[in-house]
């Protein structure tokens, strides 16, 4: 009877990011028919995103199903929609495991606009891509003394000792410094930060990587948005309805569509007071860290406020060029800008206005070109990416064009068309993704997962459940992580109501 009683529960979920939508799934599937998500925009997605431009589909958010194997519930989403080619869905794609960091074919350009043969790079690679394994062995349980805080240092640390070990002219030790620098600063990118010296060495390792050669949507990743709200009842998100305020153990409500006095009031921006029993939130860490404080009332516990304090979210930005000829190499799927004048190693720039294009590390290749043509996609994170989103159109197609001048040597070479992501500036996320800080570890994931009211309260549980990439141990910073994690909070509802058929439905380690 109790399971049969939950059914009839009001479920609120504040997102309609594939977390949210992820979450909704579950719950309608369980037989729960008063489920509603309240998206502050007018699209389903958040930080997937999908745009038409130039009559291409790119990406303006999330780019890649990483570790596309059946351990991966977005890939099995994908192939149960039909989404993906045939290539990504071969049992030989999903075996291929590359850690993370898929082997694409370089062309290394430098600042002094020559091209470098992957042969005099190679060295150096190899430097960084062992020293990048080492900082992922420590571990969280050690107590051991760690030979530095983060991530960068670590790095920055070992590869001076190498490099002043070696007998190299200068120009060849130079010319490894600038790849590792290089490097570094693609790390930045794939970690979200402003800087590896801001990335926990202890905790590095607690990301986990998933077998499978990273795939595309040739359709755009939105395909899949769109697939999963055609499974919810009709008319179930409500859109362009910001949440101002979350009540919980609430004792006043001023509702008179309520039968019952339920206890938690979603307060929207558009005056809209909505009852429920349960609140699953799946707002991103970067809008938490700007608005925790008005966003539920009462406030969250101070050790969660701490943790969201101590989670990273750093920016991660894409800048795409169309050209009429590609001065890449046809066979080539990643470009590396190596500047010549960095004294040090460093992946940050000395002056935002003058040099935030220094921290873009170079573009992978759209693939393939029968469909995008001859386009490139640019990284860049960090400060220089937020900085980078504040510029005019103008000035980026004209930064942006001498960069490209300056590496090739060509002073006649211009791209066709530019687009960029803008995600530090997005009301409602303010960055990108998130990542363990230094300082922090996998503590804070937990505090941020716990639901409130806090256990052994007298109040009503679950009132607010936490969901989102920023709330999965092993998959922060994916879409797998977010899925997952709605998953697991709408898991935990079912298994309330009927704990003997979940028992393991609310593991925050999923």
């Amino acid at each position: 009877m109790a399971f049969l009683q939950g059914l009839d529960s009001h479920i609120v979920i504040v997102g309609c990011g594939i977390s949210g939508l992820g979450a909704a799934m579950r719950l309608v599937q369980h037989g729960f028919h008063k489920v509603r998500i309240v998206e502050a925009t007018g699209r389903a997605g958040g930080r997937i995103k999908t745009t038409l431009w130039g009559g291409k589909f790119v990406e303006i958010g999330a780019n890649w199903i990483h570790g596309p194997c059946q351990e991966n519930p977005v890939f099995r989403l994908a192939c149960d929609y039909h989404l993906l080619d045939e290539k990504s869905m071969t049992e030989e794609n999903q075996s291929i495991d590359v850690e993370g960091h898929p082997p694409f074919v370089p062309n290394w350009f430098t600042s002094s606009g020559q091209k470098v043969s992957v042969g005099m790079t190679e060295p150096a690679s190899m430097l960084y891509m062992k020293l990048l394994q080492e900082s992922q062995e420590f571990s969280v349980e050690d107590q051991e003394v760690l030979p530095t805080s983060s991530v960068g240092e670590f790095i920055k640390c070992k590869a001076k000792q190498a490099l002043d070990e070696e007998q190299v002219d200068k120009t060849t030790k130079d010319l490894k410094q600038a790849v590792i620098n290089t490097l570094l600063k693609a790390e930045c990118c794939v970690s979200g930060t402003h800087s590896m010296d801001d990335v926990c060495l202890r905790a590095f390792g607690m990301y986990k990587t998933l077998p499978g050669l990273d795939c595309t949507f040739p359709g755009g990743y939105e395909g899949l948005i769109r697939c999963m709200a055609q499974d919810l009842p009709k008319d179930i998100v409500s859109y362009n309805k910001p949440v101002k305020c979350i009540h919980w153990n609430c004792t006043d409500q001023n509702s008179s569509s309520s039968e019952k006095r339920l206890p938690v009031l979603v307060e929207c921006e558009d005056g809209e007071k909505i009852p429920a029993d349960h609140v699953i939130l799946t707002v991103s860490l970067g809008f938490l860290k700007r608005n925790h404080k008005t966003l539920l009332n009462p406030e969250i516990p101070p050790h969660k406020v701490q943790s969201i304090q101590n989670l990273g979210f750093g920016t991660n930005n894409k800048i795409f060029l169309e050209f009429e000829e590609p001065f890449w190499d046809p066979d080539c799927e990643i470009i590396f800008f190596l500047w010549e004048d960095e004294p040090e190693l460093t992946d940050v720039v000395s002056n935002l206005d003058i040099f935030w294009m220094k921290k873009l590390f170079g573009f992978t290749v759209m693939t393939p070109a029968e469909r995008y043509g001859h386009v490139l996609c640019g990284w860049i994170a960090g400060h220089e990416s937020e900085h980078m989103e504040t510029l005019s159109q103008v000035e980026l197609e004209c930064t942006i064009t001498r960069l490209i001048r300056r590496f090739t040597g060509n002073p006649t070479i211009t791209p066709k068309r530019v687009l960029r992501s803008q995600w530090y500036h997005d009301p409602y996320t303010y960055g990108s993704y998130t990542y363990i800080a230094k300082g922090c570890s996998g503590q804070d994931i937990d505090n941020l997962v716990e639901p409130l009211p806090l256990k052994g309260s007298q109040s009503k549980p679950l009132q607010v459940l936490f969901g989102g990439e920023a709330t999965n141990r092993s998959f922060f910073s994916t879409v797998h992580g977010a899925l997952l994690a709605g998953w697991r909070e709408a898991e935990r509802l079912i298994s309330h109501y009927a704990p003997s058929t979940f028992p393991e439905a609310c593991s925050s380690k999923l």
